[in-house]
C-alpha cells in the first residue's frame, strides 16, 4: 500500500473518532442543561442546603433540697452575614465604627480599629458567615443584641448566633461519679446515662446552607423548629450530708494512705440514697471520684457477711442466740487449713450472740459447719432466699454481680463452707451489702436503693419514682428481731464500742477482709492487703438511716473496720442526727407550767421576751450575751435564756419558737412559709442546716 494513503487513512479515522466524541459530549451537555436540567438543579440544591439539628437544653439534676447538681450552661457562637441583601453600603458605613467600638468594649481582645478593619475586609470579600466571637455568655449575647447593626436582626443587620450547651456541675466533685456524664462516643455513666432519654429532650431543626470553605450557615429563622428542653431529675441526695460524707471519707483515706473507699447513706423505709461518695488515690496522691466503687466493686465482704450466715442458721432452726460455741484457743482446723481469730488465745466457750459481737471467725464458722456440713446446699439455698445472689437492678449502669457459690459448683471444696460463713469465697458490692442490712433495719422488708425521687417538666411532676420492694420479708420476724439484737450488741459490747453515741443508739457490724491475690487463689501470703468496713443503722431503737463504709488497702498497719471505717460512719451519723428533726423525740409540753407562777416561755426574739417578763415581774437569768434570738428554759422559779445561733443563708431550726418569730425569720431569708395547726412550732418540712433557696416553700407544723 502507498505509505501516503496509509497515513491519510489513519488521520481521517482519528479525526472521525474525535468528532464523534465531541458530538457525544455536546449532546450530553444539551441533555443535562435542557432535558435533565430540573433534576440536576434540584439535586445540587439538596447537596448545599440541609436541615441540621438544634441541640435541646439538657435537663437539670437537683439535690433533694433543690440545689443544682448538674445543669446546662448555654454558650453561643456569634457570626455576621456581611453580604445580606438588606444591608446597604450606606447603612453599613454609618454603623461600622460604633459596632467596632462596642465589640472592643465587651470583649477587650482587639482595638476598635482592628475590629473595623476586619469588618470592612469581610464586607469587601462578601463573607456571609464572618466569625465575631466563640464561647459568648448569655449576658454578653443579651448586650450584643442592642449593638449597632446587630439590633436590626439577621436579615438587615446580619446578626447570627448559634447556641451550644455546656454541662457543668456547680458542686464539682461532689457525687461526681453518681451524677456521671453522657457524652458522644463514650459509655454513659451514672444518672446522666441512666436517665439520658429523659434529660436529653427533643432536638429542633434548622435549615442551613453550605457556603465557601465548607461552612454551614443558617438560612433564616422562619425555617427553624424549636427544640424541646429535657426534663429535670430530682434526686434523693442531701447536699449537706453528701458534703460531710465526702470530707469524712477523704480525711480517713489520707490518714491511712488507703487506695480507695466509699460511703453510702440510705433512708431505711424508702431506700432513698441520701449520700454516696467514692474516692480513689491517683498517681500524685490526690483523691478523686474516678469510679463508683459502691455500685460496681464486687469483693469478698469479710465479717459483715457473718450476719447473713447466722440469720440462715437461726431461720432454719439450727441455732439460737443463747446456744454456746467453743472458740477453743482462737484456732480450729478444716481439712488442711487453719481458721484463726484476730484475738489471739480465743474467747473460750461463749454464746452465739457473743461470738457475733466479738466477730469470732472460729465461732461463726463452727456454728455453720455443725449446722450445714452434711447438707451445704441448704445453707446456700437459705442465702438465696434472702436475695443475696441477685443484683439489685439499679438504674445506674455497672452494678457488680453478686457471687454466692453453689455447692454444685466445680470450685466448691471441703473448706468452702467455713470460709464462706465468714465472708470469703463470696462476692458482693457495698450497695448490695447495705441493702441487706437495711432490710434488717426495716423489719425484714428489702427495698431497692432509690437515687431519683421525681422527674419534672420544669415545675410539673411528670413521673414520681415510688419505692420498689424487692422482698416483703427476707425471713421471719423472729429471726429479724434476733439479728437486730446481735447488731446492737456489736456496738454496745463488741468490736464497735468506739462508735457508741451518747444521744442515740447505733447497730451494726465491723468487717476486716483480706484481699485475695489472684496468683494465690484463696491462700493469702505476706503481701496481702486489707479491706476495712462498717455497716449498720441508726437510731437502733427506731431505724431511720442505714450506712456502709468501705476502705480498701489502708497501708499504715491499721486495718480493722472499727478503727478505719467506723469513724467515717460516726461522723456521718452524728451530722444526720444533729440536723434531722424527724429523728428526735417530739417536744414535750412543760408539765409544770400550769402548776407554777412562772408562765411557759417560747424560744424567740430576746427583746420581746425581756419586755414581757419584765412587765410580769418574772425572774430572768440572761445568758444570751449579744444574741438577738434565744432559747428559753422555764424552771419553777425563773426563766433562763440562752443564745440561739442563726446563720446567714442557712435554714434555722425553728422548733419550739412562736409562729410569728419563725415566720419572720424564714420570710426574711426569702422563703415562702405555710403554717399548719396552732400553737408552737413542732416541726419544719425543710431540714435545719440546709442552704436557703430563694422562693423555696417550707411548711411549719404547729403543736
Amino acid at each position: 500500500m502507498d505509505p501516503k494513503k496509509d497515513i491519510l487513512w489513519r488521520i481521517y479515522l482519528v479525526y472521525f473518532i474525535v468528532c464523534l466524541f465531541g458530538i457525544a459530549i455536546l449532546t450530553k451537555a444539551v441533555t443535562i442543561q435542557f432535558v435533565e436540567g430540573d433534576k440536576w438543579r434540584s439535586k445540587a440544591e439538596n447537596l448545599t442546603t440541609r436541615y441540621h439539628n438544634i441541640e435541646a437544653a439538657r435537663g437539670n439534676i437537683y439535690a433533694a433540697d433543690g440545689s443544682l447538681l448538674a445543669t446546662s450552661i448555654p454558650i453561643y457562637e456569634v457570626r455576621m452575614d456581611l453580604n445580606t441583601e438588606a444591608m446597604t453600603d450606606a447603612l453599613f458605613n454609618e454603623n461600622v465604627d460604633s459596632l467596632a467600638i462596642c465589640l472592643s468594649a465587651i470583649f477587650r481582645e482587639k482595638s476598635p480599629e482592628k475590629y473595623k478593619r476586619e469588618l470592612l475586609k469581610a464586607r469587601k470579600d462578601g463573607n456571609r458567615f464572618h466569625l465575631i466571637k466563640r464561647k459568648v455568655r448569655f449576658n454578653q449575647l443579651k448586650e450584643m443584641k442592642n449593638f449597632p447593626l446587630f439590633r436590626l436582626g439577621r436579615y438587615k443587620g446580619g446578626f447570627i448566633y448559634l447556641q451550644q450547651n455546656k454541662r457543668q456541675r456547680p458542686f464539682r466533685v461532689l457525687a461526681a461519679r453518681t451524677i456521671g456524664y453522657d457524652r458522644i462516643g463514650i459509655q454513659p455513666v451514672g444518672l446522666e446515662g441512666a436517665y439520658g432519654r429523659e434529660l436529653k429532650g427533643v432536638s429542633g431543626k434548622r435549615l442551613m446552607q453550605k457556603i465557601a470553605g465548607g461552612v454551614w450557615m443558617p438560612i433564616n429563622d422562619a425555617n427553624e423548629i424549636d427544640p424541646k428542653d429535657g426534663n429535670d431529675l430530682y434526686t434523693a441526695i442531701d447536699i449537706n450530708i453528701q458534703d460531710v460524707a465526702e470530707y469524712a471519707l477523704l480525711k480517713q483515706l489520707q490518714v491511712h494512705d488507703a487506695h480507695h473507699g466509699c460511703v453510702v447513706l440510705m433512708e431505711v423505709q424508702t431506700g432513698e440514697i441520701k449520700a454516696i461518695a467514692n474516692l480513689q488515690k491517683d498517681e500524685d496522691g490526690d483523691y478523686y471520684e474516678y469510679y463508683n466503687y459502691a455500685v460496681g466493686e464486687s469483693t469478698e465482704p469479710g465479717s459483715t457477711f457473718k450476719l447473713a450466715s447466722l440469720m440462715a442458721a437461726i431461720e432454719d432452726g439450727l441455732v439460737d442466740l443463747d446456744d454456746s460455741v467453743d472458740t477453743e484457743d482462737g484456732t480450729t482446723q478444716y481439712y488442711d487449713e487453719i481458721m484463726r481469730d484476730s484475738h489471739k488465745g480465743g474467747f473460750g466457750k461463749i454464746t452465739v450472740k457473743r461470738a457475733f459481737e466479738v466477730s469470732s471467725n472460729v465461732g461463726i464458722s463452727k456454728i455453720v459447719w455443725q449446722s450445714y456440713s452434711d447438707n451445704p446446699q441448704k445453707f446456700v439455698d437459705r442465702l438465696y432466699k434472702m436475695n443475696l445472689n441477685k443484683p439489685l437492678g439499679i438504674e445506674i449502669a455497672g452494678e457488680g454481680k453478686p457471687y454466692i457459690k453453689n455447692a454444685k459448683d466445680t470450685l466448691w471444696s471441703g473448706i468452702t463452707l467455713p470460709w464462706m460463713s465468714i465472708g470469703y469465697e463470696v462476692q458482693l458490692t457495698p450497695l448490695q451489702i447495705l441493702t441487706f442490712y437495711n432490710a434488717v433495719a426495716n423489719d425484714g422488708k428489702m427495698v431497692k436503693p432509690k437515687f431519683v425521687k421525681e422527674i419534672r417538666d420544669k415545675r410539673n411532676v411528670i413521673k414520681k419514682i415510688d419505692t420498689e420492694v424487692i422482698d416483703d420479708a427476707i425471713c421471719s420476724e423472729e429471726t429479724i428481731s434476733k439479728a437486730q439484737k446481735m447488731l446492737e450488741g456489736v456496738v454496745e459490747n463488741g468490736t464497735a464500742q468506739n462508735l457508741k453515741a451518747a444521744s442515740y443508739k447505733v447497730a451494726g457490724k465491723t468487717g476486716t477482709a483480706q484481699i485475695a491475690n489472684a496468683n494465690y487463689g484463696y491462700k493469702y501470703d505476706k503481701k496481702i492487703s486489707y479491706q476495712a468496713s462498717f455497716v449498720g443503722y441508726f437510731p437502733a431503737d427506731n431505724p431511720k438511716y442505714s450506712c456502709i463504709v468501705v476502705v480498701n488497702a489502708p497501708s499504715k498497719d491499721v486495718y480493722y473496720g472499727n478503727l478505719v471505717a467506723g469513724p467515717i460512719f460516726k461522723e456521718v451519723a452524728d451530722k444526720v442526727y444533729a440536723t434531722s428533726i424527724e429523728i428526735h423525740d417530739e417536744l414535750q409540753p412543760q408539765q409544770f407550767a400550769s402548776a407554777t407562777a412562772i408562765p411557759y416561755s417560747k424560744n424567740g426574739y430576746k427583746r420581746d421576751l425581756q419586755k414581757v417578763l419584765a412587765d410580769l415581774q418574772m425572774p430572768l437569768n440572761d445568758q444570751s450575751a449579744e444574741s438577738d434570738w434565744v432559747v428559753t428554759i422555764t424552771e419553777a422559779d425563773k426563766v433562763h435564756i440562752k443564745p440561739k445561733k442563726i446563720y446567714q443563708n442557712t435554714i434555722p431550726n425553728v422548733a419550739g419558737m412562736a409562729v410569728q418569730d419563725a415566720v419572720y425569720l424564714l420570710e426574711n431569708m426569702g422563703m415562702q412559709v405555710k403554717i399548719r395547726g396552732k400553737g408552737t412550732v413542732k416541726s419544719q418540712s425543710v431540714t435545719a442546716g440546709s442552704a436557703v433557696q430563694k422562693g423555696q416553700k417550707i411548711v411549719l407544723e404547729l403543736s
